[in-house]
């Protein structure tokens, strides 16, 4: 499991709507290479984006393809926010968290919510024509996971489960990071010369 945390730091609000559109395009990245990711975020007060996350990287390609992504990702794009500001760059980084989580709690049961959907991705015609598939909703924080690897509808949400146990722990690491500048020093340290990653489109 490889954590890594996305982080717009000092950044305007262009830069958390850069950060919203990076997700979706690592999720998207990361389904299409058979690693799965899991995704937790931090407060959006305005609608326009968290300034922080972290994404949970499990797969055997997992380490090659976080690789790819580590250092800073450069949005060239106009503000939909100040249609006449001149700038059009916008930065974000992406770090690896280092060392180990404490043990998760466990969740109140009645705090999770199953709801059972056809298996897509990898996995075979089997997969596809049952609803082995399920999507685990934690009540209280909102996380939403979808656990597809097995066969079994009971398996899938033993996964769901386990990966929503993560995923609240991790919020919280994400407020205690938050708490301690690291997303703002992180920030500070990031090569906006050197980005990994570049990506242009106008509004994002």
């Amino acid at each position: 499991m490889i954590r890594l945390l996305l982080t717009s730091g000092r950044g305007p609000a262009e830069c958390r709507i850069a950060l919203t559109r990076t997700l979706d395009i690592l999720v998207n990245e990361a389904e299409a290479v058979g690693v799965t990711v899991d995704v937790t975020v931090g407060p959006d007060p305005d609608g326009y984006g968290p300034a922080s996350a972290i994404a949970i990287i499990k797969g055997e390609r997992a380490e090659s393809f976080v690789a790819t992504w580590i250092g800073s990702i450069l949005w060239v794009a106009r503000s939909p926010l100040r249609p006449y500001h001149k700038r059009k760059n916008w930065f974000i980084g992406v770090f690896r968290l280092e060392g180990s989580l404490p043990k998760p709690v466990p969740l109140k049961p009645a705090d999770v919510r199953f709801e059972a959907l056809r298996a897509g991705g990898p996995g075979g015609q089997h997969q596809n024509k049952t609803e082995s598939a399920v999507r685990g909703v934690h009540a209280p924080t909102g996380l939403v996971v979808v656990a597809r690897e097995a066969r079994s509808q009971h398996r899938n949400k033993v996964i769901a489960l386990e990966r929503l146990t993560l995923l609240v722990k991790l919020a919280g690491e994400l407020a205690e990071i938050a708490d301690r500048d690291k997303v703002q020093t992180g920030h500070a340290l990031l090569e906006r010369g050197r980005p990994v990653r570049t990506f242009k489109g106008e509004r994002f």
